[in-house]
């Protein structure tokens, strides 16, 4: 008999698997990064700027992705 604990770290891993396989098949942006945020204008760092159409800093885009409370 398989133990609870295991079937329900085999069910865990498995969302976690098809959370991470959605979140990478969704849309990504492309284009120039911009050097400046365009809500706060606090610089954008290079390492994020190089993954391409950057338009926000990493909090102002959380911000951005949680939406209106």
């Amino acid at each position: 008999m398989t133990c609870p604990f295991d079937r329900a770290q085999d069910l865990e891993q498995r969302q976690r698997d098809q959370a991470i396989t959605a979140a990478l098949a969704g849309v990504r942006p492309t284009g120039p990064s911009l050097t400046h945020c365009e809500d706060c204008n606090r610089p954008i760092p290079e390492a994020r700027r190089a993954l391409g159409g950057m338009t926000r800093c990493v909090p102002c885009q959380t911000i951005s992705e949680r939406g209106p409370r």
